[in-house]
């Protein structure tokens, strides 16, 4: 249901056709704080530029649905609410002067491997630097 309602507010998906682009009248890549319901002007953008929502849209997606969240000083952890068809993905994290190459895998069963180990528990430690191959298995 996250990504179902993640993607009803999408900008993009209200510019799929040229007659959906005269329709809603602002940039496809920008959230607005509004979209019109009263007629003459259904299903227009209002306030694009304007709002806060492109900050709560993207930790929507980073948070929410790919899982990704910041646990303190300890580290962090990949806990999603993907969609049933998505089998993996992957993140990229760049954190100082260290990269995460994160894969999370759907295998109906839950581990966390870090460079190659099989680690307890789901939080991922912050290094120092380095790149670290993370696998998330749900």
């Amino acid at each position: 249901k996250a990504w179902s309602l993640f993607n009803m507010i999408n900008p993009i998906n209200h510019t799929k056709s040229y007659f959906n682009c005269q329709n809603y009248k602002v940039e496809p890549y920008v959230m607005t704080a509004d979209i019109y319901d009263v007629e003459p002007h259904i299903g227009r953008g209002g306030w694009s530029w304007y709002t806060g929502a492109a900050s709560w849209m993207y930790r929507t997606g980073i948070e929410g649905i790919l899982g990704l969240k910041l646990k303190g000083k300890d580290g962090f952890y990949v806990d999603p609410c993907i969609p049933k068809d998505w089998s993996e993905y992957e993140i990229i994290y760049n954190r100082g002067n260290c990269r995460y190459n994160i894969k999370v895998i759907r295998e109906n069963k839950k581990e966390l491997w870090i460079d190659g180990e099989l680690k307890e528990g789901n939080i991922i430690p912050i290094f120092e630097e380095g790149t670290h191959e993370i696998r998330v298995i749900i």
